[in-house]
């Protein structure tokens, strides 16, 4: 073995420099090859949803964009699906425009969408197999494709700098509208005129805009709508092309005569300002659908008047009406996934099997079970909070009741099985459930509207109340002279409404690391202690070892040895630029996560060491699992991740596919929570398994 390098590095402590060592191990050995088993994504099922597209002449084949560039496909309209392919070499694409040729369904065109200046489109010709990206939008966001109804060969783009066209199936594009427009530009909708190819309409962030003569000259179409409008969806009626509907800002209009002149329709409210999506009933017309950022709406009056069909926090971004019987409708929406209605959409039940596009930002394994999963999502208000597996991730149920919606940052769990929540808004407990409510992954297992929490067996209950004592100085009598004395006294009582990051419920003490600050409680969470330290809140991280606690903020460390009476700031290396994670392992040493990689102390913070030769070095995530008796090692930044054996410092290695927020040992094997692909598992593991690499620790 190469002979050990020492570097002395200075520490933060109270502006105080102190030497510290740290061992950088020249590990010639070979590294453990990572693990063939395919890890796969177990849900929980749902997540954002953004557009729908049928195979002519099969209703039950359909194809589903959302917004992490997965394309799924579905071959029973609806009730499974499965991922079809990832387009772009990154993740959050929007898939926002499908279309399946109408005279050749094995050729497919999909256009994305990131950012103002990431997108593409990418075309098949072998049903979704392969794809190849058009050079023409390489990089540019394309936000409507459609295709000509009455020549299959002529598409038309809507991107940021204007609309274009295709004569040639996608072939060859030329841009139709004027370069350097600054009026029709950033094009967010289109629709094509049945009869005639080179009639479009066009939608832009500033209202709508006509060419029929596919482009040569253009004019506005903005009469009778309320100006500044921006123009999501453009239907024209296939029998009747006189008549065109639009959606924008200020509400759901429809034209009589091409779009000459527009009249507000009636029932929408004001505050259902953003009509996604408007699609007309294939067999009656005079029913059009409004998908709304407030709820799905209805008219079947020809746009007399409209109605909602679910609750008002259903965000619906595309409508999908089965042309063999109306009554089958799809809505993607957005957290919700897919939710489908077989009564016209008086009811509407999730369909999500085998989607899968949740943030997971806490995982957290039964202690007596390891088939017991919980996953804490965010950014799903009430289609998210915590989801229930008590079959190893192949069935979830929802268990938000209670929540109010919050995302679920942390999740702990009890000696006596009591699992406790850390939230975007304060601390929650949840008592042992007795008996799982319907999976919430199924056709079977939602809410008729789309809009509770799925019928939760139980609810979670909130911990919030800090009630601190403060040194107070009072007045008394003390043989017949008035003096005053400091005495402790209990302090008004304050609710916490601020983000909970970490958690540790292990023992007697509950510790939470906050952005309020650290908090402690003696009365398993009914009331808190604490608050800001060292003047300091936004802590990050919380380990416990007995009465050692160790808490991470971003740039520092904290140290307490009267389980959260005192604490006072620990010397780390200066080096770091930033702090994510701490944990102990059983033997007391402290490990510490950062940008600049994984750190470890055995003496509470006088020396430190590096764990050299990890291929990443922005640490996310560390924790100590006692079956494996491994750290588990992860960083958002890399599709592997590691188990560390701290007794002699070797180490396995896995690679997932897939950019991990952290990982856990379900019995024996390993889970990961995802940025947006939700739960992962993976192999089966050992402690037998572990690399011959090795690391010595340094010593001054």
């Amino acid at each position: 073995m190469s002979p050990l390098r020492f570097f002395p590095l200075r520490s933060r402590r109270c502006g105080i420099s102190a030497r510290f060592l740290v061992c950088l191990a020249f590990l010639f050995c070979a590294f453990s090859s990572p693990a063939q088993t395919r890890w796969s994504i177990a849900g929980p099922a749902g997540g954002d949803a953004r557009a729908f597209a049928a195979f002519p002449g099969q209703p039950d084949h359909l194809l589903l964009g959302t917004t992490n560039s997965w394309l799924y496909e579905t071959t029973d309209e609806g009730s499974t699906w499965h991922r079809l392919v990832k387009l772009g070499a990154e993740d959050g694409l929007v898939l926002d425009s499908v279309v399946v040729d109408s005279a050749d369904p094995s050729t497919v065109y999909v256009g994305a969408w990131k950012n103002s200046d990431d997108g593409g489109l990418w075309i098949s010709h072998d049903r979704g197999r392969t794809w190849t990206e058009s050079s023409a939008f390489r990089g540019q966001p394309v936000h409507a494709l459609v295709q000509a109804p009455s020549d299959p060969s002529v598409l038309y783009a809507g991107t940021l700098a204007g609309v274009f066209r295709s004569s040639n199936g996608g072939a060859t594009w030329s841009q139709i509208s004027p370069q350097g427009s600054r009026e029709i530009h950033e094009i967010e909708s289109l629709a094509v005129d049945p009869v005639h190819p080179e009639i479009v309409y066009a939608g832009t962030w500033h209202l709508p805009w006509k060419t029929t003569d596919g482009g040569e000259t253009w004019h506005n179409i903005k009469q009778g709508l309320i100006v500044d409008s921006d123009v999501f969806s453009i239907i024209v009626d296939p029998v009747h092309p006189s008549t065109v509907y639009l959606s924008a800002c200020s509400g759901i209009y429809k034209s009589e005569n091409s779009g000459a002149l527009f009249r507000k329709v009636e029932g929408i409210p004001s505050e259902a300002r953003r009509t996604r999506k408007l699609t007309q009933d294939p067999e009656n017309r005079e029913i059009v659908y409004a998908g709304t950022t407030e709820g799905l709406y209805k008219t079947e009056n020809g746009g007399k008047s409209f109605r909602r069909m679910t609750d008002a926090d259903v965000i619906v971004n595309d409508v999908y009406v089965d042309p063999r019987d109306s009554n089958r409708v799809l809505l993607a929406t957005d957290r919700g996934g897919v939710l489908a209605s077989q009564d016209a959409g008086v009811k509407f039940v999730a369909s999500n099997q085998g989607i899968s596009e949740r943030k997971v930002a806490a995982l957290l394994v039964d202690r007596t079970d390891p088939d017991c999963l919980y996953a804490g999502v965010v950014n799903d208000k009430k289609f998210g909070g915590v989801f229930r597996s008590t079959d190893g991730g192949a069935h979830w149920s929802q268990w938000g009741s209670g929540l109010g919606g919050r995302d679920v940052f942390a999740l702990a769990q009890t000696d006596d099985g009591v699992v406790v929540a850390g939230t975007s808004s304060g601390i929650f407990v949840l008592d042992p459930p007795a008996d799982d409510p319907p999976p919430a992954d199924g056709a079977k297992a939602a809410d008729p509207a789309g809009a509770s929490a799925l019928g939760d067996p139980a609810s979670w209950e909130p911990r919030n109340t800090i009630a601190n004592t403060v040194m107070k100085t009072i007045t008394q009598t003390h043989m017949s002279t008035r003096v005053n004395i400091e005495k402790l006294v209990q302090a008004p009582t304050i609710e916490l409404e601020s983000p909970v990051n970490a958690l540790d419920v292990s023992g007697d003490v509950w510790v939470a690391a906050t952005n309020y600050g650290l908090l402690t409680s003696h009365d398993k969470g009914a009331t808190w202690q604490g608050g800001p330290v060292v003047g300091e809140g936004n802590f990050l991280s919380v380990a416990v070892d007995g009465n050692n606690m160790a808490a991470a903020r971003a740039d520092g460390v904290v140290l307490s040895k009267d389980a959260g009476q005192s604490w006072w700031p620990m010397g780390v290396p200066t080096m770091l630029t930033r702090i994510h994670r701490v944990v102990f392992s059983p033997d007391g040493t402290l490990w510490l996560g950062a940008r600049e990689g994984v750190y470890y102390t055995r003496d509470l913070g006088k020396t430190w060491m590096w764990v050299d030769r990890l291929p990443f070095r922005d640490v996310d995530d560390l924790s100590y699992d006692a079956a494996l008796k491994r750290i588990l090692v992860s960083s958002r930044s890399s599709d592997q991740i590691y188990a560390i054996d701290p007794k002699t410092m070797t180490w396995n290695w896995w690679q997932t596919g897939y950019d991990v927020v952290l990982i856990r040992a379900a019995g024996n094997r390993l889970i990961a929570a995802s940025l947006a692909d939700g739960v992962l598992m993976g192999p089966h593991t050992a402690p037998a398994e572990s690399n011959p690499a090795s690391a010595t620790n340094a010593k001054e």
